[in-house]
């Protein structure tokens, strides 16, 4: 697999990319038709050694790189899509690129992937993207879960799909296929209210990530619906057992606390070994609830309540939506937010003194 370097595209500005001249401007300054210079791109024969001199001395001067739209027109698609992926250890992200390359492999597509790196930003996306339009790709996958909260506007003459924010190109068409982490952070604070808890704390991730900031919304949407009070926030974590530890040191020292959602598993797993440590039991002083669904999570003791997102499911709706927009068949032009499930375990139960309300089960 490629990865990119960490340098940015250019001076042009973050997360842009000056589109240069195309192959008629070539054709134009060298005096020959737009055929013969696809001839000398390609390197097809029947072209004369000086008119192939004079047309790539203009490639050079003008700086153009031939439209790979074009170039898999006349020579077969590169059957190959382009991932631009943070390169991290960390679950959702590691996890979203495997499923993402099986559902590629199933639909008979390769894989090449391009790194960005925390801090990069729009450059470090737009030099990602760069390279993999440098080695020749069909379409896009940004799988990037890092923003700064605004649109971000690249320049690619192949379709795009975005796992995250919505993505502006000049030259080509884009779409979004995400979990809904909203509705996602709604449910599970939901849950615990409606278990009788008078309000939910939250363990808040990274908000330079958009899945950060989603889980934050959903979770303050569903307290002022019902009209809950929304408890102050612990600093933010980094998605780590060792962040939500901290955060669950600082949260067991509140007597009325008897609610928590954490931004992710990891760092629900270490507020479950802060609260064991204060002696607060879960659950049945504290209720925890994650989000992803880790492997673990089923066998932690307690077994952890969490929601529950298909990364595998999020790559097959993904790349068939790319391929649709790549083989110019028919495809969603709205965002697709796919949903998400509640897993409920024994890591949440109704407040101390309160019994299970008639409304739910009783586990």
């Amino acid at each position: 697999m490629a990865t990119t370097g960490t340098e940015s595209t250019s001076s042009r500005g973050p997360g842009r990319r000056r589109r240069g001249p195309g192959m008629m401007e070539v054709a134009r300054a060298a005096g020959v038709s737009q055929k013969t210079v696809s001839r000398v791109v390609n390197g097809e024969p029947h072209v004369s050694a000086d008119v192939r001199d004079r047309v790539l001395g203009v490639i050079r001067e003008l700086d153009y790189r031939p439209n790979n739209a074009a170039r898999a027109l006349l020579m077969g698609r590169y059957r190959r899509i382009g991932v631009v992926s943070l390169g991290s250890a960390l679950y959702g992200p590691s996890t979203q690129l495997i499923d993402l390359e099986r559902a590629m492999h199933r639909v008979g597509y390769s894989f090449a992937v391009a790194s960005t790196l925390e801090g990069q930003g729009g450059a470090g996306i737009a030099a990602a993207v760069e390279s993999l339009l440098e080695q020749g790709v069909d379409g896009i996958v940004l799988s990037e879960p890092i923003d700064d909260g605004t649109p971000l506007r690249l320049s690619a003459d192949v379709p795009v799909v975005s796992l995250g924010e919505g993505v502006h190109l000049a030259d080509a068409p884009s779409t979004v296929v995400r979990a809904d982490g909203v509705s996602a952070a709604r449910i599970a604070t939901q849950h615990l209210l409606a278990l009788g808890h008078r309000t939910v704390w939250h363990i808040p991730g990274p908000q330079d990530w958009w899945t950060a900031r989603d889980r934050l919304r959903g979770w303050r949407e569903a307290l002022a619906a019902a009209g809950a009070p929304e408890p102050p926030l612990p600093a933010d974590g980094d998605w780590t057992p060792a962040s939500g530890y901290a955060a669950g040191q600082s949260l067991a020292q509140l007597p009325d606390l008897t609610a928590v959602f954490a931004a992710n598993d990891d760092m629900a797993l270490g507020a479950l070994r802060a609260f064991a440590e204060a002696g607060r039991a879960v659950p049945a002083e504290v209720s925890v609830v994650g989000f992803d669904d880790i492997p673990a999570a089923p066998y932690l003791s307690p077994a952890l309540t969490t929601v529950r997102q298909d990364f595998a499911a999020i790559a097959t709706r993904a790349v068939d939506v790319l391929v649709a927009m790549i083989e110019g068949r028919p495809h969603p032009a709205e965002p697709v937010d796919l949903a998400v499930e509640l897993t409920v375990r024994d890591s949440t139960a109704p407040p101390p003194g309160r019994p299970i309300p008639s409304h739910l089960p009783a586990r």
